[in-house]
């Protein structure tokens, strides 16, 4: 019996799940704890088989050494997407953070494994509802539809110039921290502001100890009001995929 084995397609396949699964242990929603790592595997393989037409086109046989060194580097690709994605989600989990620090929850902090967050309530639950809009959107489409463009610019035997991605790591570090500050700048500004009330309470009164009262009109406020900062989140995790897919295809240019 003769099985012919098209070993141009093998290698190209088989570089192309290396990056797709690479990207999906850090990149969000994928890298979430609930699903398995042999399910991530499993996908990077289904998902590189589907854009095997792409990677295959122009790809030339590689000897040993060659093609070990391109594992490494799409390794090194796949993770470098995954986490330019991860730094763009963290707006919402900073948010959260933001909201738990200043509404007095954050002393009720824990880690969770599953999302990979240490922090309080705010800071999981945000976690949770963006990987939940995610799903519920097709916003993980838009990061799937990204990563696939990268592989017209960045073949699987090519390598990617790090001082581009270092560029746009910076811009997404920096824009993940003005995203945060907006997501929970409504609800911050109302915090503050019960801060400045209370000082001038127990500047005129002393003795009403308005501070001790502090922390539960925070907390009030905060599950009052927060429930404003949820009816954002859907058009903000909308944004951020639509956003991580545009990085995700000009961090390969």
């Amino acid at each position: 019996m003769n099985i012919p084995v098209d070993f141009v397609w093998l290698e190209a396949t088989a570089l192309a799940i290396v990056r797709i699964t690479a990207f999906l242990v850090i990149a969000p929603p994928f890298s979430h704890g609930a699903i398995p790592m042999r399910i991530r595997a499993l996908l990077g393989v289904g998902l590189g088989l589907a854009v095997s037409p792409v990677v295959v086109a122009g790809y030339q046989r590689l000897d040993t050494g060659g093609f070990l060194l391109a594992l490494a580097g799409q390794v090194l690709v796949g993770s470098l997407l995954g986490f330019l994605v991860l730094v763009l989600f963290s707006a919402v989990q900073s948010a959260g953070f933001l909201v738990d620090t200043f509404g007095g929850f954050q002393l009720a902090q824990a880690y969770d494994p599953g999302m990979n967050v240490n922090g309080a309530q705010f800071t999981r639950l945000f976690q949770m509802t963006a990987i939940l809009l995610l799903f519920a959107s097709n916003g993980y489409q838009l990061v799937l539809g990204g990563l696939f463009r990268s592989f017209d610019a960045v073949s699987v035997a090519g390598t990617i110039d790090l001082g581009r991605p270092a560029e746009v790591l910076t811009d997404a570090v920096g824009q993940m921290l003005v995203s945060a500050v907006q997501i929970a700048g409504p609800l911050l500004i109302v915090l503050f502001l019960a801060d400045v009330g209370l000082g001038l309470v127990s500047r005129v009164a002393p003795a009403l100890n308005a501070f001790a009262l502090g922390f539960p009109i925070k907390i009030a406020l905060t599950l009052l009001l927060v429930g404003f900062v949820f009816t954002a989140l859907p058009a903000i995790v909308s944004s951020l995929a639509g956003e991580a897919a545009q990085v995700l295809i000009g961090v390969t240019r």
